[in-house]
C-alpha cells in the first residue's frame, strides 16, 4: 500500500456540498409538510391560508374598476370586446 494521500478536488467538494444542500432542503420540505398535516388535522388555519383569505376579502371589497389609474377602464392585459374597441 502506498502512503500517498490524494488531495480532494474542488469538483468533488462542490458535488458533495450540492448533495448536502439538496438533502437539507428536502428535509425542510418534509418537516413543513408534516407541520401542515398536523395543523389541518387539528383544524388550525395555515399561515398561507390567512394571506389568501385576506386577498380574497380585499378583492371583494373593491368595486370593479376602482383603483385603476385615470383614463383606464380595463385592467392591464384585458382586451375590450370587438364592439368596444371600435368605439374607443
Amino acid at each position: 500500500m502506498s502512503n500517498n494521500k490524494r488531495q480532494q478536488t474542488m469538483a468533488k467538494i462542490q458535488r458533495e456540498r450540492a448533495v448536502k444542500e439538496k438533502r437539507e432542503r428536502k428535509l425542510e420540505k418534509k418537516q413543513l409538510r408534516a407541520e401542515e398535516r398536523k395543523a389541518r388535522a387539528a383544524g388550525l388555519p395555515l399561515p398561507g391560508d390567512e394571506l389568501a383569505a385576506d386577498d380574497l376579502l380585499a378583492d371583494e371589497d373593491q368595486p370593479a374598476g376602482e383603483g385603476l389609474p385615470a383614463g383606464e377602464d380595463q385592467p392591464a392585459g384585458e382586451e375590450l370586446p370587438a364592439s368596444a374597441r371600435d368605439v374607443a
